[in-house]
């Protein structure tokens, strides 16, 4: 992340950032933004309401109905306002959540979040206040086309022994691309509610919005389940907007949180998008916006990775069911993935090495944590292109040396 921080503040022009979770600047989404502001400031006290009051810790009341009555109409789930709180962003939501459940307990116990697939979302790793949270299940791995493949929950060695305090998976997941299909999703539930603890859904680039979600996976909700989403990848990442729905004493504890960590949560996120909200409009844009730009981005990334590495070495991308990233996977790679990291770095392309995706899993000698990398195709497509051209060049570099080295040898 240091890395990263450095390099949008002082890269320059031939810098190749494909290993923040930056989202695109969508053209219709920055104009429907900019009607609202502006609407915003013609309607008397609009300005006010976003910009010179305290809301409540869990949120404005009218937005809170507003996400309530969305999920409610849309799907038919029985939840009112107070199944639902607002935080500062979904990372923050995350802090709260995983601390409230998890880590030491007032009798010296220690609880911990089962992950049921890894790869998972790197924003959880250090959120553990009293040390390492996790626990998480070798995933299942198979070979769905000419280099393509897919995790999938291994379901026969997922155990909830009774230091779990909640399972929770992002779908779709960060780093892969992976949706949870709706079996396991149902299946995870299942778990769940036999062993009375929460399941967690990140649905940040999930559904119903942002909708970055290219597979079919139907929103889900049941009492025991507590959903996490945000206005960051619908394109308002600087509105520090996180949205959860829950039990209400899952709600009422963060919002408890919420005022003792700050008192009171950002306005104006909530303040721009509540009119989109009420109306479905969200949803509309979700479907017919955001979600087809990012398809055709990640099309033409996978086009590029195919025309960029070809058929000389052992190469798979994970199936792109949706999120901003496509994960590669290099089996045997004759270098670690942080090494293949540090020579990209040199050249001014940013990834992120793979195994700071694994957490939660005991196996250091799982080669497969060290063979794979996360690429954002966020970017624009040439310097997406041209970051893959570089990344396959060093990659089969790295191939070439070994082979020459054994031929020495």
């Amino acid at each position: 992340m240091d890395d990263l921080g450095h390099a949008m503040a002082s890269g320059g022009p031939d810098l190749k950032m494909l290993g923040g979770g930056q989202p695109a600047r969508i053209p219709a989404m920055n104009a429907v933004w900019r009607r609202r502001l502006e609407e915003m400031m013609a309607e008397m006290g609009g300005m006010e309401r976003a910009l010179t009051t305290y809301d409540p810790p869990r949120g404005n009341p009218l937005f809170l109905q507003s996400i309530a009555t969305l999920f409610r109409e849309t799907f038919g789930w029985e939840i009112g306002p107070e199944h639902v709180a607002v935080t500062s962003g979904g990372q923050t939501a995350f802090y709260f959540l995983f601390n409230l459940l998890a880590g030491t307990m007032p009798d010296g116990s220690r609880r911990r979040i089962l992950l049921p697939l890894v790869p998972e979302y790197i924003g959880y790793s250090n959120q553990g206040v009293s040390g390492d949270l996790f626990h998480a299940v070798t995933p299942l791995i198979g070979k769905t086309g000419p280099h393509e493949f897919k995790y999938r929950v291994d379901f026969d060695r997922l155990e909830v022994t009774p230091d779990i305090a909640a399972i929770c998976a992002s779908r779709p997941t960060n780093p892969t691309g992976n949706v949870l299909t709706d079996d396991e999703v149902s299946r995870l539930s299942h778990i769940a509610r036999q062993n009375h603890i929460p399941l967690i859904i990140d649905n940040a680039y999930g559904a119903p919005f942002p909708g970055i979600i290219f597979a079919d996976a139907k929103p889900f909700w049941e009492p025991h389940v507590i959903l996490t989403f945000s206005l960051s990848k619908i394109g308002l990442p600087g509105t520090r907007t996180g949205i959860v729905i829950g039990p209400p004493e899952i709600i009422r504890a963060l919002g408890s949180m919420s005022a003792i960590v700050g008192l009171s949560n950002p306005n104006i996120g909530q303040q721009i998008t509540q009119p989109l909200i009420r109306s479905g409009e969200i949803l509309r844009l979700s479907r017919e916006v955001v979600r087809p730009f990012y398809e055709e981005k990640c099309r033409l990334a996978r086009e590029a990775a195919m025309e960029a590495f070809g058929d000389d070495i052992d190469w798979y991308m994970h199936r792109s069911e949706g999120a901003l990233f496509l994960w590669f996977w290099f089996p045997g790679l004759p270098i670690r993935s942080k090494e293949l990291y540090d020579r990209l770095k040199k050249r001014q392309v940013l990834v992120i090495p793979g195994h700071y995706f694994f957490f939660g899993h005991d196996d250091e000698s799982w080669p497969h944590r060290h063979e794979c990398i996360r690429v954002s195709y966020a970017m624009d497509e040439a310097v997406v292109r041209d970051g893959l051209r570089i990344i396959a060049e060093e990659v089969k570099a790295a191939w070439a040396e070994a082979s020459s080295g054994l031929a020495n040898a």
